[in-house]
């Protein structure tokens, strides 16, 4: 099962024919996903890795019929075109690895994105993974290492770093224990799905059997994590890491989204929040294998 994409799902890249479009799409193709085509406006009827380009998704559509994701690979100031795009043309899933977009485009394409029930992932996220099955993104960074760190199994993994996505993979592959779908958020101060989102997706995942969650200092989204738990909508055990605990406030930790200003959003907050839901909250992250171990013995 997994979340959010498996070896059916239909992708497209917009902005193929960029440097880091035809990364990630070699990735991609190299990893298994499949992607059926690009478009790049104004370089329709080129090939990127031996897909074809298009001047717009419609043009793509109609060539090979319906797309299920997108990954959107264009510079900040297009993310809001090339998103409509896809929202207008009824695809899913929207994956959108571009940082700095302009909060104004993306509040926008958030709220035109959930009046036509679209699925953003992103800004700013490496992507996603369902091991054995797909990629979007380039969360794995490489073939070699996206085999070593993510095996297939039944953990989530929800992480608000791209880099600790994979590390924390990689520890949970290296214990023994392989991962459903690993999601990076992404790390603007405004994102589509959230972590508690995804926790609800992930308890109507049977494949998935617990999950652990990287967390960061700044915004709310660990607080309405564990208010899903406690309003019964995510039951499955929960291992979390809260990162940047040691921070003052108003600093700045790591990403735009990673600001404490206040009690709300503090490491404090967090893990009281999560505390009182029940969820494991380990002080270390190599800490993760052993504590998931334990929770699912239970």
């Amino acid at each position: 099962m997994a979340i959010l994409i498996n070896e059916k799902t239909r992708v497209i890249v917009q902005g193929i024919t960029g440097r880091t479009g035809q990364f990630a799409t070699r990735y991609m193709l190299e990893y298994g996903t499949n992607v059926v085509g690009g478009v790049t406006p104004g370089r329709g009827g080129e090939k990127v890795w031996g897909l074809p380009v298009y001047n717009s998704i419609k043009e793509l559509i109609d060539e090979h019929g319906p797309v299920d994701a997108t990954v959107i690979l264009v510079p900040p100031a297009s993310v809001k075109d090339a998103a409509l795009e896809a929202i207008n043309s009824n695809i899913k899933l929207i994956l959108i690895p571009t940082e700095r977009v302009p909060i104004h485009d993306t509040l926008y394409i958030l709220a035109l994105a959930r009046r036509k029930g679209i699925r953003i992932i992103g800004p700013g996220s490496f992507g996603v993974i369902s091991p054995g099955k797909a990629v979007m993104g380039w969360v794995g960074g490489s073939l070699e290492l996206a085999r070593e760190a993510f095996k297939p199994g039944n953990i989530g993994v929800i992480s608000r770093s791209g880099g600790q996505t994979t590390t924390i993979s990689w520890c949970l592959s290296s214990a023994g224990l392989g991962i459903s779908t690993a999601v990076h958020v992404g790390g603007e101060p405004v994102i589509g799905t959230t972590e508690a989102e995804l926790l609800m997706m992930f308890e109507e995942d049977p494949e998935t059997e617990a999950v652990v969650l990287f967390g960061e200092i700044g915004g709310v989204q660990e607080e309405e994590a564990a208010e899903v738990i406690l309003d019964g909508k995510f039951k499955k055990p929960l291992v979390a890491f809260i990162a940047g605990r040691m921070l003052p406030s108003g600093i700045r930790f790591s990403h735009a989204s990673a600001i404490v200003e206040g009690e709300r959003g503090s490491a404090e907050s967090k893990m009281k929040a999560l505390s009182k839901a029940g969820v494991h909250i380990v002080d270390d992250p190599a800490e993760i294998p052993n504590v998931v171990k334990e929770v699912m013995r239970k």
